[in-house]
């Protein structure tokens, strides 16, 4: 992970310090064992071939479960342009409907989220969805080639029912 921080955002290190971004994903799985089978092993990602493999800090499934795959002080690769700064938290499904109908889910999404957001002082602004990371004012990556990349998981009008919910929760 330090030799990718150094290549996408031009310091070499490991550490995630002070997160100010939470990214909400949908893995396009069925279950969190499926994505942390995807995530364990010590691979070249599937996408751009390059290592570490892609992860999340967390996995929400679809009973409401929450799994902390990675430790909060240590980046993972999970969002181009944002991993220097953004902690991931990936949801069972297939689509953002399948999340924000699960109740279960998102109620431990909602719960999760705040908690972080608390823990961390990230504005509720800075809790995005996959698909708007190119509009997040923390958003830098060095690869001309990457600059754009996203992904279509969790789009802007998913997320503003998001982050209705996450506003109506309770307060730090």
């Amino acid at each position: 992970m330090a030799a990718y921080s150094a290549r996408h955002y031009g310091e070499r290190t490991w550490r995630l310090r002070r997160p100010r971004v939470i990214v909400q994903h949908v893995a396009v799985a069925a279950s969190a064992r499926s994505v942390f089978e995807a995530f364990a092993p010590d691979r070249p990602d599937p996408e751009l071939h390059e290592l570490p493999n892609v992860c999340a800090h967390f996995v929400v499934d679809s009973r409401g479960r929450v799994f902390r795959l990675v430790n909060l002080r240590t980046r993972c690769r999970h969002t181009v342009g944002l991993n220097w700064t953004a902690i991931g938290i990936e949801h069972t499904g297939f689509s953002d409907a399948d999340v924000l109908g699960n109740r279960r889910q998102m109620r431990a999404s909602l719960r999760l989220t705040r908690w972080l957001r608390c823990r961390f002082r990230i504005r509720l602004r800075d809790v995005i969805g996959h698909r708007e990371s190119l509009r997040s004012p923390y958003h830098r990556e060095r690869v001309p080639s990457l600059r754009n990349q996203t992904h279509g998981d969790f789009r802007h009008t998913s997320m503003t029912v998001y982050r209705r919910w996450l506003r109506r929760g309770a307060r730090c």
